[in-house]
This record gives structure tokens, C-alpha cells and sequence, in this order.
């Protein structure tokens, strides 16, 4: 029996993506059509304009990717698109052309959560999800989950206010970078930033728990720049490097520390990072380090899977396929959509 072939669909905020898999690891096509430059002018995700050019883009994408894998509509298996958690209105084009098109072809249908896309993206291609202490960190989630097996997962700790890519992005808008913010602070950080010049808070360091919270850290920054850039002999490049490595360092020396400790406390020997921030590199280098420091093994999803990109929620459709865990063609789209995960 030949493997399946899945076509996903991910349109959960500006970024219109499709994705053909075959099996669980042969990426036959991913193509992704990025909106940064139209909702640059607007600092940020206007949805109603995000909607409106997933129309445009999906069909055009999915013609493309039909193209490139050399595949008929016809000959594949089945249909996945992303519920939720994102935007309504974003989240609606996205269902309504799987669904559209597993009608139309009389083929299953999957709904799949963002949040598992990104979880397991550090293992796409692998034959098995092993048991680890996982960091999903990104735009609009920061959460650590033990996973135990595909579909069995427990939530160590979350943040209770702004996720890490959301600090990243308020931070830089503070510093009139353009967004996205989060890679214009990695950027500058390493031009020569130095990570100690500003003392920034370390929220939730010693709280005991695995939650987090970055909106304190965002308010310091807020309050100690106009000191810092009021001083004219401060209010260089230089200066600016310095604040983007200090707050950058801060948020990641929180991430880092409560997840080894989670995996130590757990017993768990890999670590595994996942979503649109684990593309900063100061995180990279430290998680690195403090894996090999606490001998732990560890795994974070490659760039083009951090960002939202369907070939993650191809993957994660992959594993319901193989178990028959289809969706009902009632399924509705979820903004609030949490994991399944016991805590």
C-alpha cells in the first residue's frame, strides 16, 4: 500500500501556506505567501486585510504546490487545514477550501491545531515522537509541554500574559523597528549588543512553577528608555544594540532555565524547541549550551519550520491519518483553540 498524500492548508493569521506530504517525512512541496510587507505600514496584523489576501493567494498556492509535487488532485488521500487558535476571519479561508475540496473529492477531512503543529515540528521526518519536556514559543504562545507519545501530552506551564514573540514584537515597536520585530532585535543584538549593559527582569525566574510572563519585562524597557535615548551621549546605534541584546537576553534566559529545569524534573533526557521565536539565534546558542552543560539531548525545528507553514500541520494530519482520526466535516474553526493536554 503506497503512503498517504496529504494536502494542508494553514492561513491562522497572515501567512497563506500549503503543503503536500507524503508519509510523515517526504516534503513533496511547501510553499508559503508572506503578507509582512503589506501589513508593515500598520505595525502589525490587520485581519481584515489578512483575510482577504488569503483569498486571493490560496487557490493560486494550491495549484502551485499540485505543480511542484508532480501530484493530481485526485490521487491524494486527503485534506487538512488549521482550526485554530488565530484570526476568525483568517482561520475560515483556510477550513473552507479543505473542507471544499475533501467534498468535492469525497476524500477525509482533518482539522488540526496550530499549537500541534508546532510542537511536533521538531520531529518532522523522524519515524517516532519521542517522549521530552517541549518549548513552543512563539508570536501568540509561550508553553511547556511534556509529551509523552503523538497525541498524549501534559502542560507543564504557560505565560499568563503576553507570549515571548509578543514581548519581542511591543519591544521593538517601543524601539520604531520595523516589523516583525522579533527578527530586527536579533539583528541588532548581534551587531555588537551587549547582553549585560541593562539589567532587565527576569519574570517568573524563581516562581517555582513553569508559567512565564514577559509584560513586566516589556513595561521595563518601556520606563528605562527614555533615560538611556534622553541622554544624548547614549542615544547612538550602539546604545540601541545594547537595549535589543539585554532584553533579548532576559527573555531567553527565563526560557532556557525553566525548561531544563522541567526536563530534569520530569526525568526527561530531550528537550525539544518549537515555534517562530526559536529562530532567534542567542536562543539557539544558549539552549545549546545548557543542553550540553546538563547533558540532555536536543532538538529544535528547523527555520522553515518555525514560522507558521503548513507542511508542520501536513505532518501532524499525517499522524491522525494513519490512526483514522478524521474530522467531521461539521468541524468548526476554534480562535481560542487550547492544546489537549492534561496539566
Amino acid at each position: 500500500m503506497s503512503a498517504p498524500l496529504v494536502l494542508a492548508i494553514e492561513t491562522s493569521c497572515d501567512e497563506t501556506a500549503v503543503a503536500i506530504l507524503r508519509g510523515s517525512g517526504e516534503l513533496l512541496a511547501s510553499e508559503i505567501a508572506s503578507q509582512v510587507s503589506i501589513h508593515q505600514p500598520f505595525g502589525g496584523v490587520v485581519p481584515e486585510v489578512a483575510s482577504r489576501n488569503h483569498l486571493t493567494q490560496i487557490r493560486p498556492l494550491i495549484e502551485r504546490v499540485l505543480d511542484q509535487a508532480l501530484v493530481k488532485i485526485h490521487n491524494l488521500s486527503a485534506f487538512a487545514a488549521t482550526c485554530g487558535p488565530g484570526l476568525a476571519t483568517s482561520l475560515m479561508i483556510g477550513m473552507s477550501a479543505a473542507k471544499g475540496l475533501a467534498v468535492a473529492l469525497q476524500k477525509p477531512f482533518l482539522a488540526i491545531n496550530h499549537i500541534e503543529g508546532h510542537l511536533l515540528s521538531p520531529f518532522f521526518g523522524k519515524e517516532k515522537i519521542e517522549p521530552c519536556v517541549a518549548l513552543v514559543v512563539s508570536g501568540g504562545h509561550t508553553l511547556l509541554v511534556e509529551i509523552e507519545s503523538f497525541g498524549n501530552y501534559r502542560l507543564l506551564g504557560q505565560t499568563r500574559d503576553d507570549a515571548a514573540g509578543e514581548a519581542f514584537d511591543k519591544v521593538a515597536k517601543l524601539l520604531q523597528l520595523p516589523y516583525p520585530g522579533g527578527p530586527q532585535i536579533d539583528r541588532l543584538a548581534r551587531a555588537g549588543g551587549d547582553p549585560r549593559a541593562f539589567d532587565f527582569p527576569r519574570s517568573m525566574i524563581g516562581s517555582g512553577d513553569f508559567n512565564f510572563s514577559f509584560s513586566g519585562l516589556k513595561t521595563a524597557v518601556r520606563y528605562m528608555l527614555p533615560k538611556i535615548l534622553g541622554d544624548s551621549e547614549n542615544s547612538s546605534n550602539g546604545c540601541l544594540n545594547d537595549v535589543c541584546a539585554s532584553f533579548q537576553e532576559a527573555v531567553v534566559d527565563v526560557l532556557v532555565r525553566k525548561t531544563i529545569a522541567a526536563a530534569k524534573m520530569r526525568g526527561q533526557r530531550l528537550v525539544t524547541v518549537s515555534g517562530g521565536v526559536s529562530c532567534n539565534t542567542r536562543l539557539r546558542e544558549k539552549f545549546k549550551a545548557a543542553c550540553e552543560e546538563n547533558r540532555l539531548d536536543l532538538l529544535i525545528a528547523e527555520p522553515k519550520l518555525c514560522t507558521d507553514n503548513a507542511a508542520m500541520i501536513a505532518f501532524v494530519a499525517a499522524q491522525k491519518f494513519s490512526r483514522e482520526e478524521f474530522s467531521p466535516l461539521a468541524s468548526e474553526i476554534d480562535p481560542n483553540l487550547r492544546l489537549a493536554a492534561v496539566s
